[in-house]
Order: structure tokens, then C-alpha cells, then sequence
């Protein structure tokens, strides 16, 4: 993962804010990023969040 924290809370943080202020999608943000989706999903999954693309927020 290109620039994001490996420590799962703040990656949650960053994606999450990334997200709000950036992109339209989890796959907008991974493909500007050069990220691997799943995983940002497993490692956010871990910590018992999960993307939902209607609010495009990791709830």
C-alpha cells in the first residue's frame, strides 16, 4: 500500500478521510494510489470494518 499507514486505525482514518475529500470510490482511491483493494479490505476487515459504496466510507 503506496503511501498509506500500515497500522490498521490509521489507515482506517485516512482512507476513510481520503474518501470523503477525494474520491468517488474505494477503486478511484486504489487506482490513483496505486493500492491493492483487498488489501485495504482484509486489513480494515480485521478491525471489524467494512466498505459501503453508497456512503463510499469504510463503516
Amino acid at each position: 500500500m503506496m503511501n498509506l499507514p500500515k497500522d490498521a486505525i490509521l489507515l482506517l482514518s485516512v482512507v476513510n478521510t481520503k474518501l470523503r475529500d477525494y474520491y468517488k470510490s474505494l477503486d478511484d482511491l486504489c487506482e490513483d494510489m496505486n493500492a491493492e483493494k483487498k488489501d485495504i479490505i482484509h486489513k480494515l476487515e480485521g478491525i471489524g470494518y467494512e466498505y459501503d459504496g453508497i456512503k463510499n466510507q469504510f463503516v
